[in-house]
């Protein structure tokens, strides 16, 4: 099993750990808490590059190691960074679970979109 954690410290207080495990060759699970959100609706993608030196303005592209068109979560045509939305509540906290089979590799981003700059992930 590979195991890999992103620990999240964004602008105004935004704050959360995202782990992600993979079993073999099966699909990878992505869970987690994220608190500080502004309610409703947030992007959750992987990025290419784990340049954060200015934002997300360096982190490159979704990840997209098959170059394949944007997309949602359940198209098979998408990129692979390409995970959806997580829903903060009233109190500002979102619950991460994802089981994706596109995204193959820990040596990514996660970000979160508006509210986090993205942040570097690292294999355990």
């Amino acid at each position: 099993m590979v195991k890999a954690v992103a620990v999240l410290s964004g602008n105004e207080c935004v704050s959360g750990t995202i782990f992600l495990t993979q079993e073999g060759d099966g699909p990878t699970t992505v869970t987690g808490t994220i608190t500080g959100l502004k309610p409703g609706l947030h992007g959750f993608h992987v990025h290419a590059l784990g340049d954060t030196t200015n934002g997300c303005m360096s982190t490159g592209p979704h990840f997209n190691p098959k170059g394949k068109e944007h997309g949602a979560p359940c198209d098979e045509n998408r990129h692979a960074g390409d995970l959806g939305n997580v829903t903060a509540g009233q109190d500002g906290t979102a619950n991460v679970l994802v089981v994706d089979n596109q995204v193959l590799s820990f040596s990514f981003l996660v970000s979160i979109l508006p509210s986090i700059s993205p942040y570097l992930i690292r294999t355990l």
